[in-house]
């Protein structure tokens, strides 16, 4: 269950879905706007599965108040469904908010409902973070048919997820699902069926293709994104921290400049120890909030820590 044909911008109809406010008393920007890459806006991702000292909850949550995380979202596998309660109890022992849930493709997956009767025992409501795949679409016909589908794939884990209290966000992970025009397509088609309140989670690790037209594509998204994850942005693709990369800057400045301020996520997907991994993702986050306030200011990229 691993995460990860562009529609004309004037097919798509504007609905606003109102991204996440930063948190009160967060560090306001020139604009007055709270400060998009304040600690307090940072959520840990996609660290359970790649995490290599292979942390159990109540390690994982320490580490995580270590770091100074206020937020986590939770990508996990098949063998850590026995420890569902014990992942969230720790993150509330440690004073962690969990705001995103990885959730099945499928409304009918059994671990579905298993997850959601969870987040009801806990009396919690994260986001459900849902991903999709398919090849692309070569005409209107077969395009307008593909979004039907997804939209018909995504309304039913919404219903099955409404009960709970739990919204339901695209994740852009590769693919035909992965397109954010095709995402902002799909959920369009939803509020032609009344489902409301989807968006979607973009993350910089799946946007290589983007990043030439970033501000196009920002311009054409920004009303429907809840999150973005930053990673640093090479021509290879690969994982690499923020500031290492040679577009994370602008993008994240197209994005600052917008006026979104939605919550930022950082990826542990590089792998190895996921403390050392965060802790030089928030370095390196660091040095473009620097730039982002100063533009110019060359100051250095944080010395990255080497894994052990």
């Amino acid at each position: 269950m691993k995460p990860c044909l562009l529609l004309s911008a004037a097919c798509l109809v504007v609905v606003a879905i109102q991204a996440p406010a930063a948190p009160a008393g967060a560090p306001a920007d020139s604009a007055g706007l709270p400060d998009l890459l304040d600690p307090q806006n940072l959520t840990a991702w996609c660290v359970v599965p790649f995490d290599a000292r292979k942390r159990g909850p109540e390690q994982r949550a320490e580490m995580l108040q270590r770091l100074g995380f206020r937020n986590f979202a939770y990508d996990w596998r098949a063998e850590d469904v026995p420890t569902f309660d014990a992942e969230i109890e720790a993150l509330k022992k440690h004073g962690i908010n969990l705001v995103a849930w990885w959730f099945p493709t499928e409304a009918g997956d059994p671990n579905a409902r298993l997850i959601l009767e969870v987040i009801k025992r806990h009396s919690i409501h994260p986001q459900l973070w849902v991903m999709g795949s398919g090849s692309p679409t070569k005409t209107d016909t077969e395009q307008r048919q593909r979004t039907e589908q997804e939209a018909e794939r995504i309304r039913k884990i919404v219903e099955l997820a409404a009960p709970y209290g739990c919204p339901v966000e695209l994740y852009n992970h590769n693919g035909w699902f992965g397109q954010p025009d095709n995402e902002a397509a799909v959920i369009e088609r939803l509020k032609q069926l009344d489902v409301g309140g989807v968006g979607m989670v973009y993350n910089f690790s799946h946007g290589h293709a983007d990043v030439a037209n970033f501000p196009a594509i920002w311009k054409r998204i920004q009303r429907y994104v809840v999150a973005v994850n930053v990673t640093g942005m090479v021509a290879d693709e690969r994982l690499i921290p923020p500031s290492q990369g040679d577009h994370e800057l602008a993008m994240l400045r197209t994005i600052q400049q917008s006026g979104w301020r939605g919550p930022i996520g950082l990826i542990a997907e590089q792998g190895g120890d996921a403390e050392v991994t965060l802790a030089n993702n928030l370095r390196g986050l660091e040095h473009l909030r620097n730039e982002l306030a100063q533009p110019g200011s060359d100051t250095p990229p944080l010395k990255q820590r080497k894994q052990p």
